[in-house]
C-alpha cells in the first residue's frame, strides 16, 4: 500500500516509536504522580521530559504552561469553552476543522457568544485586514483560527493576525493540527495565547496524544475536573498549571512515543520534512495542473503551502476516485469534506469534497510517479 493520508494521520511511525511505547507499556506501566514508587516516579517523569521536548518545538519559555491532551480537538475544546464567556465575541474562518467550527457553534446556539466567520482568497488564504474588520471593539474576546487548514494546506499570515490580536487586546488560538512537527513555530514570536496541535500527525507520535500552550495572558475555566496528584485533600481543582487542566489518569505510553516522535522530527529538521513534503506535493502539481481532465484547488505555489493538496477528476466523485485509487492501485488518499464543510462551501465542492492526497516524510518520489500514473489512467476512462 502507498499511504498518501497522512494530513489524517502519519504512517508509518518512525521505528523509534514504536520501540519506546513498547519498552515503555513494559517497564514503566504505573500510574504517574500518584505515589512515590520507582514505576510511578519514572512514569512521571516520561511526561515532564517530553513536556519539555515539546516546549523546546514550540520555543515555549514556561513548560508549565504545556498542557497534555488526547488530541487536537480535546485541546481545542478546553481552550474555547475554558476562555469565553456570556456576551463575548469571536472571530474564525471558514477554513476551519469542525474542532473549531462545532465547538464555537456548539456556545453560539446557547445564546452564550457571537461568532464571525472570515471567507478566505480563492487561494485559500485569510487576509489579515479582513480579521481587523471583523474586531467588534470590547467584545471581540477571541481570534481563532488554522495555521494550515486540512483541506487545502495553505499556510497562513498567523504573524500579521497575531499582531492584531495583541494590538487589541484580543486573545489568539492557532489550530496547528496540520503545521506542527512541519513548520517552525515559536509562540511568542507569532504571538500565540493559546496553541492546540495533535501528535499523531507532524509530531510523528501516536494517536491518542496532543497538547494545548497556554499564554500568560489567558486564563481558563476548566472544562475537565478530577483526580490530578496535586492537592489531593481539596475539592478544588488545583488553580496552578499544569495540574489545573490536567485531571484524571494520562495516555502515558502515547506520550512515551509522542516525545520519540517528536525527538526524531528535531533530529531530522523541521524544515527539511517540510521541504521533503513540499517537494513530493509540487511534482504532484506540475503534472496535473495544466492537465484540463484534472481540477486543483487553492494556491499551486508549493512556498505557501505544506504537503497537502485537494483535487478531483472531471466526470468522477471524489469517493469513486479514492475507491478505485484503493482498490485497483493499493493507493490510500481522503476523499470527502476532511470534517471542514465550510470550507468545501466557499470552494464549491460542497457537498462531495475533493480528493486529498497528503505525502509524509517516509514517502518517496516514486510513490508519487504512481499516483500520477494511476490518475491519468483514471482520468483516461472518461475520455
Amino acid at each position: 500500500m502507498i499511504y498518501l493520508d497522512n494530513a489524517a494521520t502519519t504512517f508509518p511511525k518512525p521505528e523509534i516509536v514504536y520501540k519506546t511505547m513498547d519498552a515503555f507499556y513494559r517497564t514503566f506501566g504505573a500510574n504517574p504522580g500518584r505515589s512515590g514508587h520507582k514505576m510511578a516516579v519514572a512514569a512521571e517523569k516520561e511526561i515532564e521530559d517530553t513536556r519539555s521536548i515539546i516546549s523546546k518545538l514550540f520555543s515555549i519559555k514556561d513548560a508549565r504552561r504545556f498542557i497534555f491532551t488526547f488530541n487536537a480537538t480535546d485541546a481545542i475544546n478546553m481552550g474555547i469553552k475554558g476562555l469565553l464567556k456570556n456576551g463575548d465575541h469571536a472571530i474564525t474562518t471558514y477554513l476551519e476543522h469542525n474542532a473549531v467550527s462545532r465547538a464555537l457553534n456548539g456556545i453560539e446556539r446557547r445564546n452564550i457568544i457571537t461568532v464571525t466567520k472570515v471567507k478566505n482568497s480563492p487561494e485559500g488564504i485569510v487576509a489579515p485586514d479582513d480579521v481587523k474588520r471583523a474586531i467588534i471593539p470590547n467584545r471581540t474576546r477571541l481570534i481563532v483560527m488554522t495555521h494550515a487548514p486540512n483541506v487545502l494546506g495553505t499556510i497562513q499570515p498567523i504573524l500579521e493576525i497575531g499582531r492584531i490580536a495583541r494590538e487589541n487586546n484580543i486573545i489568539f488560538m492557532v489550530d496547528a493540527a496540520q503545521t506542527a512537527g512541519v513548520c517552525e513555530i515559536d509562540v511568542s514570536k507569532l504571538f500565540i495565547d493559546m496553541l492546540a496541535f495533535t501528535g499523531h500527525k507532524g509530531p510523528l507520535g501516536p494517536t491518542g496524544t496532543g497538547g494545548l500552550y497556554v499564554g500568560e495572558r489567558v486564563n481558563l475555566t476548566p472544562w475537565r475536573e478530577g483526580g490530578t496528584g496535586f492537592e489531593p485533600a481539596s475539592l478544588s481543582q488545583p488553580e496552578e498549571l499544569p495540574f489545573k487542566l490536567e485531571s484524571g489518569t494520562p495516555n502515558t505510553v502515547g506520550i512515551a512515543g509522542l516525545r520519540a516522535g517528536i525527538e526524531y522530527v528535531l533530529s531530522k529538521g523541521v524544515h527539511a520534512i517540510r521541504k521533503h513534503e513540499q517537494k513530493l506535493t509540487d511534482k504532484l502539481i506540475k503534472a496535473l495542473k495544466d492537465d484540463q481532465r484534472f481540477i486543483l484547488y487553492g494556491t499551486t505555489d508549493i512556498a505557501k503551502k505544506v504537503g497537502i493538496l485537494s483535487m478531483n477528476i472531471k466526470g468522477y466523485k471524489p469517493s469513486e476516485v479514492g475507491a478505485i485509487l484503493d482498490q485497483s492501485f493499493e493507493i490510500a488518499v481522503r476523499p470527502g469534506l476532511h470534517c471542514a464543510p465550510f470550507a468545501h462551501q466557499v470552494m464549491g465542492t460542497f457537498p462531495d469534497g475533493t480528493v486529498r492526497i497528503s505525502p509524509g516524510y517516509f514517502n518517496t518520489e516514486e510513490d508519487i510517479n504512481k499516483l500520477i500514473t494511476a490518475l491519468n489512467k483514471i482520468a483516461d476512462e472518461k475520455i
